[in-house]
Protein backbone atom coordinates (compact mmCIF):
# COMPACT_ATOMS: atom_id res chain seq x y z
CA UNK A 1 0.00 0.00 0.00
CA UNK A 2 2.64 2.63 0.86
CA UNK A 3 4.36 1.91 -3.15
CA UNK A 4 0.58 2.82 -4.23
CA UNK A 5 0.68 5.94 -2.59
CA UNK A 6 4.16 6.73 -2.88
CA UNK A 7 3.28 6.57 -7.45
CA UNK A 8 0.41 8.58 -7.10
CA UNK A 9 2.40 11.22 -5.15
CA UNK A 10 4.65 11.38 -7.60
CA UNK A 11 2.60 11.56 -10.16
CA UNK A 12 0.46 14.05 -8.68
CA UNK A 13 4.07 16.10 -8.26
CA UNK A 14 4.88 15.85 -11.66
CA UNK A 15 1.50 17.34 -13.30
CA UNK A 16 2.26 20.24 -10.96
CA UNK A 17 5.47 20.68 -12.13
CA UNK A 18 4.23 20.26 -15.66
CA UNK A 19 1.53 22.77 -14.98
CA UNK A 20 4.39 25.55 -13.70
CA UNK A 21 6.89 25.31 -16.65
CA UNK A 22 3.66 25.78 -18.91
CA UNK A 23 2.42 28.80 -17.48
CA UNK A 24 5.75 29.44 -17.52
CA UNK A 25 5.76 29.16 -21.43
CA UNK A 26 2.84 30.81 -21.80
CA UNK A 27 3.72 33.99 -19.40
CA UNK A 28 5.03 36.27 -22.67
CA UNK A 29 1.96 35.61 -24.69
CA UNK A 30 0.06 36.71 -22.07
CA UNK A 31 1.97 40.19 -21.41
CA UNK A 32 2.07 41.41 -24.88
CA UNK A 33 0.95 43.96 -26.47
CA UNK A 34 -0.96 45.07 -29.50
CA UNK A 35 -0.04 47.64 -31.90
CA UNK A 36 -2.67 48.59 -34.97
CA UNK A 37 -0.71 49.96 -38.24
CA UNK A 38 -1.72 52.47 -40.83
CA UNK A 39 -5.62 52.47 -42.05
CA UNK A 40 -7.10 49.79 -39.46
CA UNK A 41 -10.52 49.66 -39.05
CA UNK A 42 -13.28 47.88 -37.03
CA UNK A 43 -16.99 48.18 -37.51
CA UNK A 44 -16.48 51.74 -39.25
CA UNK A 45 -13.98 52.76 -36.78
CA UNK A 46 -10.50 54.11 -37.07
CA UNK A 47 -8.30 52.25 -34.62
CA UNK A 48 -5.08 53.43 -36.83
CA UNK A 49 -2.05 53.56 -34.62
CA UNK A 50 -3.12 52.82 -31.30
CA UNK A 51 -1.69 50.71 -28.99
CA UNK A 52 -3.18 48.48 -26.36
CA UNK A 53 -1.58 46.85 -23.65
CA UNK A 54 -1.94 45.67 -19.61
CA UNK A 55 -2.74 49.20 -18.74
CA UNK A 56 -4.61 50.07 -21.79
CA UNK A 57 -7.17 47.65 -22.87
CA UNK A 58 -10.37 47.38 -25.67
CA UNK A 59 -13.05 45.67 -25.74
CA UNK A 60 -15.31 46.01 -28.92
CA UNK A 61 -18.69 44.73 -28.80
CA UNK A 62 -19.73 44.39 -32.49
CA UNK A 63 -23.79 44.29 -33.09
CA UNK A 64 -25.39 43.31 -36.79
CA UNK A 65 -28.16 45.94 -35.78
CA UNK A 66 -27.45 49.75 -34.79
CA UNK A 67 -26.42 49.62 -31.12
CA UNK A 68 -27.89 50.83 -28.18
CA UNK A 69 -24.80 53.48 -26.78
CA UNK A 70 -22.86 53.67 -30.12
CA UNK A 71 -19.41 54.64 -30.05
CA UNK A 72 -16.24 54.43 -27.72
CA UNK A 73 -15.67 55.40 -24.36
CA UNK A 74 -12.75 54.93 -21.90
CA UNK A 75 -13.87 53.90 -18.71
CA UNK A 76 -11.50 52.85 -15.47
CA UNK A 77 -10.95 48.93 -14.99
CA UNK A 78 -10.34 49.24 -11.43
CA UNK A 79 -7.14 48.50 -11.26
CA UNK A 80 -4.92 51.55 -12.51
CA UNK A 81 -5.75 51.08 -16.17
CA UNK A 82 -7.73 51.83 -18.64
CA UNK A 83 -10.25 50.39 -21.12
CA UNK A 84 -11.69 51.37 -24.26
CA UNK A 85 -15.23 49.85 -24.33
CA UNK A 86 -16.53 50.27 -28.20
CA UNK A 87 -20.26 49.24 -29.24
CA UNK A 88 -20.18 49.28 -33.07
CA UNK A 89 -21.78 48.32 -35.86
CA UNK A 90 -20.84 45.85 -38.63
CA UNK A 91 -20.59 46.21 -41.97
Amino acid sequence: MKSLGFAIAKRVAAFALALIVLAGALEPAMAGEVRFGKNVRVGGHDFSNQTFDSKHRARIYLYNQKPRREGCVWRKDGHGGRVKVCHLQRK
